[in-house]
């Protein structure tokens, strides 16, 4: 099969396609055919080694010190199960499904464990649409609900408002209850709108630092803010909830609640089959939709990940294997 092969850390176009062995599936996998796969923040940070502030060898540590371990990446795909082990069950070949890979989704087929997160694609998406979703919703569903713990009738700014993971978050912030505030460039003030922000800064235009407004929850979905600015415009035992943390940032999480009365809450999303099923109902109850970029031909890859290391993606980008699949 054809994959996207990383072989050493370094610039988008160290990525090669090239042909490897298709996986071989345990009696409790899948072997699913990838129809479409995101291109995340995660993907580029994992291939360049570009982990932020100041965790480079803890980064390296865990991936491979001196090379990825991880040869392909891929944290999410969208396909069909070609293949199905002995003991699986809920699901069945021919079935469309996505879900999170953790790796090897930037390739023909991949091999994913039945009982984690995949799940039956929602009908009324499109593969691409549904491979946006498993990072970008997922991590906002799980840092707004689970991390923030967030109420009705919040005020939520949302930094990166128009990212891969913002604009997830400024729909289901909206959903939860709370009056949105979306921090975006001047291109992108329609789009937020639509997505249900009740509010834009222009970042370009204002410092939502120096504004009047007091906010419950600061969501940096993008690694756009700082809590020294962010916590001007916090209420007492306010949330400051980046997505990007670094080890300045550990530190002060310890002295802020006592000091600033505030709270820095630093957290990593996980993945589960529960969280993709919510998203399902909430695509079906048309409280949620896809947003994306890009698409991207999987022969284009490395124009994809190029694009995501712009930081000024529209939403997702997505890698698709055949033109009928976009």
């Amino acid at each position: 099969m054809k994959a996207a092969v990383n072989e050493n850390y370094g610039p988008a176009e160290s990525i090669e396609i090239k042909d490897v062995a298709r996986p071989e599936i345990g009696d409790e996998q899948v072997l699913v055919q990838v129809y479409a796969a995101p291109v995340t923040t995660a993907d580029w940070r994992l291939r360049a080694s570009a982990f932020p502030g100041g965790l480079w060898l803890v980064g390296r540590l865990m991936m491979g010190l001196f090379a990825p371990r991880n040869k392909v990446l891929g944290v999410a795909f969208s396909g069909r199960v070609v293949s199905v082990g002995e003991k699986v069950t809920g699901l069945r070949m021919g079935d469309a499904v996505f879900g999170f890979s953790g790796s090897g989704a930037h390739a023909e087929y991949v091999a994913i464990d039945a009982d984690k997160a995949i799940t039956a694609k929602p009908e009324n998406l499109g593969y691409a649409e549904a491979a946006s979703l498993p990072f970008g919703a997922a991590c906002a569903l799980v840092f707004l609900r689970d991390i923030a713990r967030i109420e009705p009738g919040w005020k939520v700014l949302v930094a990166g408002a128009s990212g891969g993971v913002g604009s997830y978050a400024v729909q289901l912030a909206r959903h939860f209850g709370a009056e949105v505030t979306a921090i975006t460039s001047t291109g992108n003030i329609d789009m937020v709108r639509d997505l249900g922000a009740n509010h834009v800064i222009d970042y370009t235009r204002d410092d939502y630092a120096q504004g009047s407004a007091q906010y419950d929850l600061i969501f940096d979905a993008a690694g756009v803010t700082r809590y020294g600015e962010a916590k001007r415009v916090l209420k007492k035992n306010g949330i400051y909830l980046p997505l990007e943390f670094g080890v300045k940032t550990m530190f002060q999480a310890l002295w802020a609640r006592y000091v600033d009365h505030k709270r820095i809450l630093l957290s990593v999303s996980g993945d589960s089959k529960s969280d993709l099923e919510i998203l399902v109902g909430l695509i079906n109850a048309g409280a949620l939709r896809g947003v994306i970029d890009q698409r991207f031909a999987f022969a284009d890859i490395v124009a994809a990940h190029q694009r995501v290391e712009t930081r000024h993606a529209r939403g997702t980008v997505v890698v698709t294997m055949t033109p009928e699949t976009a």
